[in-house]
């Protein structure tokens, strides 16, 4: 496993620089109130990792890894891990150039609007990918990238319609009389949720494909 991790860092090293460039493009323009940078970064780096997809298909990765005990497995898994620790990794920098950023504008630091901004930028980014992975798996990345803007166009339309023609009175009443722990604690229930069943799904299409 820990071979497969160390496989898919390798791959995505080429965009650490490029990483670094938005990191500090990014930050300059959080400092002049132009840029938020809590969504941006953490969501830039499943992009990163989507396009190891593309580089194991042109090294024929996975037929390769077929053939190694329990490869097929590990392949899904380490995709996941190394994608989760990559998310983990960029939402702490972000963070912390949050926490620099504020004090440098304000000269105080808004722990908890930060923490909060934080925890709803990982739970949108963990969406994506709990959504993403399983229609890679099953399509391949090039027809999944069509997908994909279809399926996320799709979404956008009916999220319109629903708040045009359904009254969420009653729901944000509810959401502002519960507890904000409470609120915390469902989003990082929903998060592992989403990705347990987005790893079984995309587990169970690559067991069965054709390689």
């Amino acid at each position: 496993m820990i071979g497969f991790i160390k496989k898919d860092v390798a791959m995505i090293k080429s965009n650490f620089k490029l990483l670094g460039i938005l990191i500090v493009v990014y930050t300059i323009m959080g400092l002049y109130g132009k840029m938020d940078i809590s969504f941006i970064l953490p969501f830039m780096s499943v992009v990163i990792m989507i396009s190891t997809f593309s580089y194991d298909n042109f090294n024929k990765w996975e037929e390769y890894a077929s053939t190694l005990p329990d490869g097929r497995r590990c392949c899904v898994k380490s995709k996941y891990i190394t994608t989760l620790l990559m998310i983990l990794i960029t939402s702490i920098i972000v963070i912390i150039l949050s926490f620099i950023i504020s004090y440098i504008n304000t000269k105080t630091i808004n722990y908890e609007q930060t923490f909060v901004s934080m925890l709803g930028t990982v739970f949108g980014t963990l969406l994506v990918l709990s959504f993403m992975y399983p229609v890679i798996y099953k399509f391949g990345v090039e027809k999944a990238r069509i997908g994909i803007f279809i399926t996320v166009f799709g979404i956008v339309i009916i999220g319109d319609l629903l708040v045009k023609y359904i009254n969420f009175t009653n729901i944000m009443k509810i959401l502002n009389n519960m507890n904000e722990y409470i609120l915390i604690l469902l989003l990082i229930l929903s998060c592992i949720i989403f990705i347990y069943v987005s790893y079984r799904i995309s587990l169970k299409i690559h067991l069965h494909k054709e390689l």
